[in-house]
């Protein structure tokens, strides 16, 4: 049996996600706290730029001797001109800190200074629970909801009330519907084909935007854009699912959480809308894998026919030609519109 990989358009379930730091910081929360999406559960400081400083040159000794000369010890924060080492004697000299700074390494006869220090911070993304900790990088929230994956973000994130602009899971988005009733919103919406759209979100603002798919000539202008902007079927002219069209319009005006972070497959993560929903018992959690078979609604993830979803209808053991020659394992799929196509089980996630 071979495993799949998952995608989420659950109307309710558990899911567990992992929130990092890429580099070693401090975590904020502890284990059990509950969190709000906006709060910071990790935060790391990191410098801008380093000045490497010559002390061997400037005070014409050997590295080896340099020791007892200086004067500042690392961590050591300096000002311009605030003594780094000296050498004694008739012909003594001085170095001086050319910028303001903090003392980071000493080596080889040089001293590194760092400027320019920047706060990096790490929100919870989610309202949930805190359930791991992993030391000086981040932890790991546990949360249910209803959730609804996509398959392309331009890695921002936000939360606001859920609005619809959209009728049909084929509708365009015309710029001229975003008005100022918006401002602050979440938009649901179909296909953007216009810079205009994305011009107008930004303006009111928006909170962002959940679309069924975009033209690939906006994606400079969308990476730019202040709010997250998620897409559901990928680029190009396509519909909006009708399992994430059912579960979105049914849950208009209620408080979503939109992280549209970039899709990684190597680490699992996926662009996705999260809402919160009240529970007597918590509900199942989403499995990360599943197993290929008949009947199960999947989408295809290949550059022939990105995002569309359809059903496996037949899953042969054996290896399949196809139409390029490469032999692998391949099921048939019937898409939404009726149309059967043959696809490479490794371009197939399931629908969890």
């Amino acid at each position: 049996m071979t495993r799949a990989s998952t995608f989420y358009i659950l109307p309710l379930a558990t899911i567990n996600r992992t929130r990092l730091l890429p580099y070693p910081g401090r975590v904020v929360v502890r284990v059990g706290q509950k969190v709000s999406p906006s709060e910071v559960v990790a935060e790391a400081s990191v410098s801008r730029k380093h000045v490497i400083v010559d002390l061997a040159e400037k005070l014409q000794l050997p590295n080896e001797k340099l020791e007892s000369f200086v004067r500042v010890k690392r961590g050591q924060k300096v000002a311009k001109g605030d003594l780094l080492a000296e050498s004694k004697g008739i012909f003594g000299r001085e170095v001086l800190s050319p910028v303001d700074g903090r003392v980071t390494a000493q080596g080889g006869g040089k001293l590194v200074l760092e400027i320019g220090r920047a706060t990096i911070e790490i929100h919870a993304g989610l309202a949930g629970t805190v359930t791991e900790i992993i030391e000086d990088f981040g932890v790991v929230i546990r949360a249910s909801g209803a959730v609804v994956q996509g398959l392309w973000g331009n890695g921002k994130m936000d939360a606001g009330v859920l609005f619809s602009l959209i009728e049909k899971p084929d509708d365009l988005l015309e710029p001229s519907r975003l008005d100022v009733s918006l401002r602050g919103s979440v938009i649901l919406a179909g296909h953007v084909a216009e810079a205009a759209a994305l011009k107008n979100a930004a303006e009111l603002p928006v909170r962002g935007l959940v679309l069924s798919s975009m033209s690939p000539a906006l994606i400079p202008l969308a990476r730019q854009a202040p709010y997250p902007i998620l897409l559901l079927d990928g680029f190009g002219r396509r519909p909006m699912n009708a399992a994430a069209f059912k579960l979105l319009t049914t849950n208009l005006k209620r408080d979503v959480i939109l992280n549209a972070e970039a899709a990684n497959r190597t680490q699992g993560t996926l662009p996705e809308l999260f809402l919160a929903l009240p529970f007597n018992q918590e509900p199942p959690e989403a499995p990360a894998f599943e197993t290929f078979a008949q009947g199960q609604t999947v989408r295809i993830i290949s550059m022939l026919h990105p995002g569309r979803i359809g059903t496996l209808v037949h899953l042969p053991e054996e290896l399949t030609i196809l139409p390029s020659g490469v032999r692998a394992k391949s099921s048939r799929v019937r898409l939404e519109s009726g149309e059967e196509i043959l696809v490479p089980l490794s371009n197939l996630e399931v629908l969890g």
